[in-house]
């Protein structure tokens, strides 16, 4: 999908709390749905980190996922995230991996 396409499409993805008559969502302002956006994010982060990529919010309606060399990819949701993580790197990318998950927790009590 080009960038327009992307900008202009409605797409919304499960994990994002989107403000509409007959939907639940404890964060109906605008901010509180960016500041939770953000934390999805900085959650990824911390994963991504372990196969030396990161991701990026871009204008509040897609994501761009990144290696350490400038190589980019532009998402338009999370569900995305793996594949393209993984197509980015060559191998599989799994966020549940016992041996990753030992290893962040490690850092986190460092």
């Amino acid at each position: 999908m080009c960038s327009l396409c992307g900008i202009l499409g409605g797409n919304e993805h499960w994990a994002d709390a989107v403000a509409r008559p007959g939907v639940y969502t404890r964060n109906t302002e605008r901010i509180d749905r960016r500041r939770e956006r953000a934390n999805r994010v900085s959650a990824a982060n911390k994963v991504l980190s372990a196969y030396a990529l990161s991701l990026s919010d871009w204008q509040g309606s897609s994501y761009v996922i990144a290696n350490r060399t400038g190589k980019s990819e532009m998402i338009e949701d999370l569900g995305h995230l793996w594949p393209t993580a993984e197509k980015m790197i060559g191998r599989a990318c799994d966020p549940l991996d016992a041996d990753l998950i030992a290893r962040m927790e490690a850092l986190r009590h460092d």
